[in-house]
């Protein structure tokens, strides 16, 4: 785990945020942790996932991914989702896989992980974070991949997908912080305790 002492001071810049963050794989807590939110990942992906239609889902699939993101930092958080994407695939194939969405799931791993590794979560920033995600990546990259994978033009994607990432920005913003701030209480001084003895 984190060094939790350390837990809300972040490191002097993003270049040492992102080598902190890489740190985080020496410790087998660390990864063992990662390993049990990999596994609710699946689960969740199976059983709390709708498909609205093939160009929008809705889950909390991501949920863990955000967890590990927040604890682990940016560098964990894109190697986490990325190797998640993949096995999801493998486990549930839902058509073509394509390496696109891998990328975009790393890049959101990235992005949750800079905003919230080592930082206060506030809802400002769960939701700056969520804001910049829901541009960039679902409806910037993915709409992208989405285009190249269906040869649809991106602007006849854009139309649901703009309302259905509008429509989940609130709740995703709700949810998000209450479930980091848990983490922050629950799980966090749990860690702290076990590092003192």
């Amino acid at each position: 785990m984190p060094n939790l002492s350390e837990q809300n001071q972040p490191p002097a810049s993003a270049e040492s945020r992102w080598v902190s963050s890489l740190r985080e794989f020496r410790s087998p807590r660390a990864v063992a942790f990662c390993g049990v939110m990999c596994a609710l990942a699946v689960v969740l992906g199976q059983i709390a996932t709708i498909n609205m239609g093939p160009y929008l889902k809705i889950g909390l699939s991501g949920m863990p991914n955000q967890v590990v993101d927040m604890l682990f930092g940016p560098s964990v958080g894109a190697i986490f989702s990325g190797a998640l994407e993949v096995l999801k695939y493998v486990l549930r194939p839902d058509g073509v896989y394509f390496p696109g969405f891998t990328l975009s799931a790393m890049a959101a791993g990235a992005v949750y992980g800079l905003a919230f590794y080592r930082r206060p979560i506030t809802v400002t920033r769960v939701a700056c974070a969520h804001v910049f995600i829901k541009l960039f990546v679902n409806l910037g990259l993915n709409t992208l991949w989405l285009s190249i994978l269906y040869k649809k033009a991106v602007w006849a994607l854009l139309t649901a997908r703009v309302a259905g990432n509008l429509l989940r920005l609130p709740g995703d913003v709700i949810v998000t912080y209450v479930m980091l701030k848990t983490v922050e209480r629950a799980v966090l001084p749990l860690f702290k305790r076990r590092s003192a003895r």
